[in-house]
Parts: structure tokens; C-alpha cells; sequence
């Protein structure tokens, strides 16, 4: 077994954890320090992250997660097609143009139904 094979897939594993570890250690270090009131407060989901974890919040939340989730999963699928679009000639493209065309109908439906709206 020659180890100058596995080379190339350490320098990756290298690599890839620094890139994601030293932008936040710099950060921590270089980064100034003054938190506030304003910076402190709950965002993103609207209560209080240490509370009851029985309280009862909008299913809203739900709602959005799980079609950015189905949106973005079905997305995520353009980018093979996109990358075999020679190869798979016409019956591939309108293939996927039909996909496309099943996801705005989908999109419009959760539109019209009042899914996206945020009071």
C-alpha cells in the first residue's frame, strides 16, 4: 500500500478544518468585544431561548422551515442536471422543465394559501 495516495485527501482534511476553524478563532481574538442589550435579545424565532421548553409557539415557524427545506432540497437538484445537460439531450431537459414547472405550481399554491405571509 503506498501512502502518497492518501496525500492529497490529508491536505483536503487539512484544508477544509482550516478554513472553518481559523476565521473564528481570529475572530474571537481580533474581534472587538461590546455586547449590548440589543445584541443579547432573542432573534430569529421570537422568544426567549431560556425559558420553558413546554411553551407554546406559532406553528409558523414550522411552516417556513419545512419549505425552505423542500425548496431548497429541490434546488439543490439543478445542479446535476445542469452539469449532464449535454449528455442527457431533450427528453433530459424537458424532463426537468416539467420538474421546474410542478415547483412553481407548488410555490403559487403555498403563495395564494397565505403560507409566506408574515404578520
Amino acid at each position: 500500500m503506498n501512502l502518497d495516495q492518501y496525500l492529497p485527501v490529508l491536505l483536503f482534511i487539512l484544508v477544509g478544518v482550516g478554513v472553518g476553524v481559523l476565521p473564528q478563532v481570529l475572530g474571537r481574538l481580533l474581534g472587538p468585544v461590546r455586547p449590548d442589550s440589543e445584541k443579547n435579545s432573542p432573534y430569529e424565532c421570537g422568544f426567549e431561548a431560556f425559558e420553558d421548553a413546554r411553551m407554546k409557539f406559532d406553528v409558523r415557524y414550522y411552516l417556513v422551515a419545512i419549505l425552505f427545506i423542500l425548496f431548497d432540497l429541490e434546488i439543490a437538484f439543478l445542479f446535476p442536471w445542469a452539469v449532464a445537460l449535454k449528455e442527457i439531450g431533450p427528453v433530459g431537459f424537458w424532463s426537468v422543465i416539467i420538474f421546474l414547472g410542478i415547483l412553481v405550481v407548488g410555490f403559487i399554491y403555498e403563495w395564494k394559501k397565505g403560507a409566506l405571509d408574515w404578520e
